[in-house]
Parts: C-alpha cells; structure tokens; sequence
C-alpha cells in the first residue's frame, strides 16, 4: 500500500534518561542520509529496523530559522574566507 506525502511522517522519539534517540521515517532522502550515516559510524548510529534508526541524542537539534539578514552575513563571511562550494553534477 502507498502512502500518500501526508502519511509519510517523520517521528522521533528520546527521553531523559538515554542518550540515544529513536528516529522513524519515511523520507527517503533522511532514510538515505541515515543509512549513509550508519555506515560510516556503525558504533553510533544503527539501523534498528526497515525504517528506523537509533541516533545519539546530540544529532537531533532546533534551530534558529535563517532570516535574509542572517544568511547575507553567513554570505559575506563565506567570500571573506575563500569558500567556494563544489561544483554540482557529473565532473
């Protein structure tokens, strides 16, 4: 059965007491970015089942919207410092 886009939900679950989170999802770019994660840092992050992962509690994080006022300067210290993002599509 298909999910429609609003069933395809994202739920994460953690507590006080462990360090670790609990992350459900049917994303399949965070499904992805999580298996990609897990290979790299298997003692870390591990995938639990089909579509969940266990995450250490310090990867799960809110923040700040960007306003155009805070991404302008982000721009500005970028090109102060030589960044230059990588080139996209094949090379």
């Amino acid at each position: 059965m298909k999910l429609s886009l609003i069933e395809q939900e994202t739920i994460i679950l953690y507590n006080q007491e462990e360090a670790t989170a609990e992350v459900y999802t049917h994303d399949p770019k965070l499904l992805a970015k999580l298996e990609l994660l897990a290979q790299k840092h298997p003692s870390q992050i591990t995938r639990k089942n089909d579509r969940t992962f266990i995450v250490p509690k310090k990867c799960i994080s809110v923040r700040e919207p960007y306003d155009e006022q805070r991404r302008a300067a982000a721009r500005e210290r970028a090109l102060a410092g030589g960044y230059r993002p990588p080139k996209r599509g094949n090379p």
